[in-house]
């Protein structure tokens, strides 16, 4: 409890960010040893001056951990450090992972089969349709949807995967004693009950402007990509998809009306190569196999999450075919469908552009 008390501590000293957090930790050792080195040795340090070097001798007296801590415990809210296991092992991953997060509700091992979907504040009719619609197939799917709780776009993905009592989480741009904006307060607790609200800043953390372009990583860090539905050029929703393709995450875009000005940033995205999405098997088609095998919340092992829209022969196919070549009598003999179910459920994934035929009436996966 001390350490993590010290590591909430520099957390909420301001001019400590993941980058810096992570030089003094390398030269020092553990945040109790931080805090308690002298300013000169401090300033050692890449990216430390003289201000923040004061900022951090003096944080073991000005930083008031105790009303952070009781408010956390009011609310519900857990605080989990990195080095937690119950820190999502998906944002681990990313260059510059939070010290630490806040957590109301649970973030589950199951929500790292996740899609994040985002878009303008100002979103039209047809947009937040769009999204609330997808967000709901994606859920019924097994996807947990990750969003930024914003009016317009976000609101409307994360009612979508409610509405089918799916998982969905919703990254802050602000502390969690006041939900941003004020109106969606009915529909953060509603999420906390099924998934979780996260953020990386204080408890008391006011909105800002400057808060919402780093939160963005957050959202594409939790996810196995990002879908954007109507974005006006330069927007967050473009910046979310600029941090997912730096984090190697797939980029989606919605087209829209040429005419609205919230098509231009999802257009511009789709010019520079984010697969155009119509409708829910767009996205599937597009997402490989992944690093590490994840589970659903069923229990069922997936590798390859295009396997989620399948239905159970064609996923009783695909799952035993690789990059190694099967011919078809092969496929018969192991899944012990007749000759006749094994050829036309090939027929479908081929056609789906999930597996290849090779000569010779033998199949890899695409």
């Amino acid at each position: 409890m001390a350490e993590l008390e010290d590591l909430i501590r520099l957390n909420m000293t301001k001019g400590i960010g993941v980058i810096t957090y992570k030089r003094l930790l390398e030269r020092f050792g553990s945040p109790k040893t931080i805090l308690g080195v002298s300013k000169r040795e401090l300033r050692e340090v890449e990216g430390v001056g003289e201000e923040l070097a004061e900022r951090i001798t003096q944080a073991s007296r000005n930083v008031d951990i105790d009303t952070e801590l009781n408010l956390a415990r009011e609310m519900g809210v857990e605080i989990v450090p990195y080095t937690s296991n119950n820190y999502p092992q998906n944002l681990k991953s990313i260059y510059d992972p939070p010290v630490v997060l806040y957590i109301k509700g649970a973030v589950k091992e199951t929500d790292a089969i996740a899609l994040a979907i985002v878009g303008s504040r100002r979103g039209t009719y047809y947009g937040q349709s769009q999204a609330e619609r997808m967000s709901a197939s994606l859920t019924g799917m097994g996807f947990c949807i990750v969003s930024g709780l914003a009016r317009g776009i976000d609101a409307a993905a994360h009612r979508g995967a409610l509405k089918v009592g799916g998982r969905t989480i919703a990254v802050l741009g602000n502390g969690m004693s006041a939900i941003y904006p004020p109106e969606h307060k009915e529909l953060a607790e509603r999420i906390a009950e099924n998934g979780a609200l996260v953020s990386e800043l204080p408890m008391r953390t006011p909105p800002d402007g400057r808060n919402f372009p780093p939160r963005n990583r957050l959202i594409s860090g939790l996810s196995l990509g990002v879908i954007v539905v109507e974005a006006s050029l330069g927007s967050g929703s473009s910046i979310t998809a600029q941090w997912a393709l730096e984090q190697g995450k797939e980029v989606f875009a919605v087209p829209g009306n040429i005419d609205s000005p919230y098509s231009k940033g999802t257009h511009k995205l789709i010019k520079e190569g984010a697969k155009l999405v119509e409708c829910v098997d767009d996205i599937i088609e597009e997402l490989g196999p992944l690093a590490e095998t994840l589970r659903t919340p069923e229990g069922q092992s997936i590798e390859d999450p295009r396997s989620l829209a399948l239905n159970e022969q064609e996923k009783k196919i695909f799952s035993i075919l690789s990059s190694n070549p099967m011919n078809i009598d092969e496929i018969t003999a192991v899944t012990g469908l007749s000759p006749s179910n094994v050829a036309s459920t090939l027929m479908i994934l081929e056609i789906k552009k999930l597996i290849k035929q090779l000569a010779g009436k033998r199949f890899v996966k695409a």
